[in-house]
This record gives C-alpha cells, sequence and structure tokens, in this order.
C-alpha cells in the first residue's frame, strides 16, 4: 500500500513538473543574472524606503548581484506600480510599496495596470500599526472619551491625515465608521505638520505611525488612546486596540510589501520569498524594524497573494462608503 502511494506521489510530481514550462526552469537557475532593481513607491528616507533598503543589503549578499534602490513617489503610489508592472517579468525588477496598493484601485478611476492580474506577491515585509493620538489638553483617555465627544457634538471634531486614501485617512474612516460618528477630514502634506497640529489643538485626533510619536508620548505632548491593527503594538503593549476598545471592524492594517510583475517565474518568486523571510530574523533587522515600530511579517506567496485579494474587496467597500477620492 505505502509503495502504491509513493508511486501515485512521485507520478503528481513528475506531472507538476511536466505542466511547467522548461524555459522557466531556465531562468530561475540563471536568476539574477544581472543586478536586481527594487523600486520604491515612496519617498527616500520613510519608512517604506527603509524597509526596501535594509532587506536589499541583505538580498544582495545572498543573491550574489546588487540590489539597487530606485524611488518612484507620487500618486499614492501608482507611479511605481505602473512602472513595474510594464517590466520584464524575468525578476530583475520588483516593487515595494504599501498597503495604498489594495486602496488606490478604489480610489482612482483609470489606473493603467491591474493590482491582481498584472502583480505577483513576493511577501509583506513588516505590518507598522498606527497610534490613535490626540493632545492631553483634551482629557480624552479612552477611545470611549473620543467618541462620546464626537457624538455629542455632531461633525463638530476634525482628524488630521497625510492625504485622501492614506494609511491615517483609512484607519480614521474604519474608526469613525465601526463607531458611529461624523468628523471632518483634514489632510495634511505631511505627518510633522499634521502632528503638531494635533498637540496644538487644532485638530482633534490623528492615526499616527509609531515611531514619529513616541518622543511626543514620552514628554506627554501628545496622548495615545489605541492602536488601529487588528492586534497589540510589540512597542506599546499596554495599549488596546480599536476592536479590544469596544469597535468591530475598526482595525486597519498598514503593511509593506514586495511584488513582481505577474508571469514572473514562480520559482524566482520563491526564492525571493525564501530568502527575505530569512533576513527577517536577522538580529540587526529586527532591531531596525522595531526603530521603525514595524513588525516583521513572514507570509508565502501564495498567502500574500490571497491578503491581497481579500483586502482590495474590504477596501473597495470601504471607500464607497465613506466617499474617499483621490486628490
Amino acid at each position: 500500500m505505502n509503495h502504491r502511494l509513493d508511486r501515485r506521489r512521485a507520478c503528481a510530481r513528475l506531472a507538476a513538473l511536466a505542466a511547467v514550462p522548461a524555459g522557466s526552469f531556465a531562468r530561475a537557475q540563471t536568476w539574477p543574472a544581472k543586478p536586481v532593481r527594487v523600486v520604491v513607491a515612496f519617498t527616500p528616507g520613510s519608512a517604506t524606503d527603509t524597509l526596501a533598503r535594509t532587506l536589499g543589503e541583505r538580498l544582495a549578499a545572498a543573491f550574489g548581484q546588487p540590489v539597487v534602490v530606485e524611488n518612484r513617489p507620487g500618486g499614492g503610489g501608482t507611479l511605481a506600480a505602473a512602472m513595474v508592472a510594464r517590466t520584464e517579468p524575468d525578476g530583475h525588477t520588483l516593487l515595494v510599496t504599501s498597503s495604498s496598493h489594495t486602496v488606490t484601485p478604489a480610489t482612482h478611476g483609470n489606473l493603467p495596470y491591474n493590482v491582481q492580474a498584472d502583480f505577483a506577491g513576493i511577501t509583506p515585509l513588516a505590518n507598522l500599526p498606527n497610534l490613535l493620538v490626540v493632545s492631553p489638553a483634551r482629557g480624552w483617555r479612552t477611545p470611549a472619551d473620543l467618541v462620546g465627544a464626537a457624538r455629542a457634538k455632531p461633525g463638530g471634531l476634525t482628524y488630521a491625515s497625510g492625504g485622501q486614501g492614506s494609511a491615517a485617512h483609512v484607519s480614521a474612516e474604519r474608526f469613525r465608521l465601526a463607531a458611529g460618528f461624523e468628523a471632518v477630514h483634514v489632510p495634511y502634506k505631511g505627518g510633522p505638520e499634521a502632528l503638531a497640529d494635533v498637540m496644538a489643538g487644532r485638530v482633534d485626533f490623528y492615526f499616527c505611525p509609531i515611531a514619529p510619536a513616541m518622543a511626543m508620548l514620552r514628554d506627554g505632548r501628545l496622548a495615545a488612546l489605541a492602536v488601529s491593527g487588528s492586534r497589540r503594538a510589540q512597542a506599546m503593549p499596554e495599549l488596546p486596540t480599536t476592536v479590544e476598545a469596544g469597535y468591530a471592524n475598526s482595525d486597519y492594517n498598514f503593511w509593506v510589501g514586495m511584488f513582481a510583475p505577474a508571469r514572473t517565474p514562480r520559482e524566482v518568486v520563491a526564492r525571493i520569498n525564501q530568502e527575505s523571510l530569512k533576513a527577517l530574523q536577522l538580529p540587526e533587522v529586527r532591531e531596525r524594524w522595531s526603530r521603525l515600530g514595524a513588525e516583521p511579517m513572514a507570509l508565502s506567496p501564495e498567502a500574500f497573494d490571497q491578503h491581497v485579494r481579500e483586502e482590495l474587496a474590504t477596501m473597495a467597500a470601504l471607500v464607497k462608503t465613506a466617499g474617499i477620492r483621490a486628490e
């Protein structure tokens, strides 16, 4: 019986091998044949850029070829995505972007690419929890305090973001809709300006990345009420999530991930995934992630593709309900 089972498994493996184009194996065996270009969808110095460059250094050592990071910011990540979607699917050009990748198809009318059809997920690199922050002068200690104030004065509260469809905007809308209150969106060009106005009391609340908020939290210029993600932040384990605070479906997980053009050989995608996951376990990489308030994520390419598909549907529904539009 065991011999027959072994023969069936061997036949299945041979059939699977026969179904894969022969050229795919040849490319995988010789890859990378030249430097690997990583196109980052955001500006130099951003968290997305820092994560890509840190990982790129480790991948270069593993691949025996330079990994060159190129920044193509603009359009909420759409400029970089459009560029990579058009490149040869040979594994030598990759995209590092954020979870805006699953928001922009709903906020932008006519993208020159399709997220599902034109990209193959390699792996997420990190989850970056956002904090619900307010001015200590407001006297709010919990999300319920903020929600109570908002309901008492419908449309009277304001919230900051880095722009239409940004992580802060999506986080705030998820929370606002789950908690059932109205508030006015105030978009900013960047996080520092938004934080300054929250601390000064000119804007009521903001879903802020952990790293830039830490110093202000320590010296009492800012107060954190909750975490936007689906689990507590490693950097602030005492802080509840918005879901734990009583607002179901209010969570939003902001992530940074790596993609290849669709039709990139699966063997190449698998190799980049495996080397990336190895790099994410290195102490120096984890320490760098920690300084950014980032938490390593480990998914197979198939699981990452599934995650993207599910999030595309969730974000499309949110954008429609909240009326979010690209700037």
